[in-house]
C-alpha cells in the first residue's frame, strides 16, 4: 500500500507498566485516524497485555503485526511492529521516523532512560530521536506514588518540550464504566496530537 495513503505516520510504544488497554485504545482510534502505527512493545509489555486483556503477542515483529491489524481492521502495513533490536528500523533514524511519538504505559525504568538519553532498545533510541529532531514526544507515565527521581525526570524531559500526561483520568464526565476512564486519556492524548476525536468531549461541551 502506498505511504500516501495514510494520513500520516506516528510511532506507539507500549513498555511494562500496568495499562495495556490504554495503549490498545489508542491504537484503535489512531488506526480509524488513518494513521500508519509503527508499533514497539517490550518484553515486560507482552507480559502485560496476556496477564491484562489476554492477549497474546508473538515476539515476532510480522507475526504480532498480522494478529493486530487483523484485530483492528487496520490496512495492509498500517500497523508496523518492530523488535527491540531492529536497529535499521524507520523509527530508529533522524531523517525517517515519524516526528510524532506516544509512550503509553511508559514505566518510571523507561522514562528514567529516555530522560538521560539512553538507547539501549528501540522504544528509548526511538524516544531519543524525536527529542533531538524536535518532534513531538508524549509520555504516559503509569506509577504510583512518584519518587522524587521519577519527578524529576519528568521535569527533565518537561524542560527539553516533552508532554508528561501522568495516567490519571478525571471524573467530572460521571464515567460509568472502566472504558470512560480509559477514553479520558486516550481522548487527551488525541488532542494534544492534533487529532480530531470524538470519544470524550471538551470541557463545556457534550457529543451529539
Amino acid at each position: 500500500m502506498s505511504q500516501q495513503e495514510f494520513q500520516e505516520k506516528i510511532t506507539l510504544a507500549v513498555t511494562g507498566a500496568s495499562g495495556s488497554l490504554y495503549a490498545l485504545r489508542l491504537l484503535e482510534c489512531l488506526v480509524a485516524a488513518n494513521y500508519q502505527v509503527y508499533f514497539l512493545f517490550s518484553s515486560a509489555a507482552r507480559v502485560v497485555f496476556d496477564t491484562e486483556v489476554g492477549l497474546k503477542l508473538p515476539a515476532s515483529p510480522d507475526a504480532a503485526s498480522a494478529i493486530l491489524i487483523e484485530k483492528y481492521n487496520a490496512k495492509p502495513e498500517q500497523i508496523k511492529v518492530f523488535g527491540k533490536e531492529q536497529w535499521f528500523s524507520p523509527v530508529a533514524s533522524g531523517s525517517a521516523a515519524p516526528k510524532k511519538m506516544v509512550v503509553c504505559p511508559c514505566s518510571t525504568g523507561t522514562l528514567a532512560a529516555i530522560s538521560q538519553g539512553m538507547s539501549d532498545n528501540l522504544i528509548e533510541r526511538a524516544a531519543d530521536v524525536v527529542i533531538k529532531e524536535r518532534g513531538q514526544l508524549l509520555i504516559l507515565p503509569r506509577e504510583t506514588p512518584f519518587s522524587t527521581i521519577h519527578l524529576q525526570n519528568m521535569l527533565t524531559l518537561s524542560q527539553m518540550g516533552v508532554t508528561i500526561m501522568p495516567l490519571a483520568p478525571g471524573f467530572y464526565h460521571q464515567p460509568t464504566e472502566i472504558n470512560d476512564l480509559i477514553d479520558f486519556m486516550v481522548g487527551r492524548v488525541l488532542d494534544h496530537l492534533g487529532i480530531e476525536q470524538t470519544i470524550m468531549p471538551k470541557w463545556g461541551y457534550q457529543l451529539s
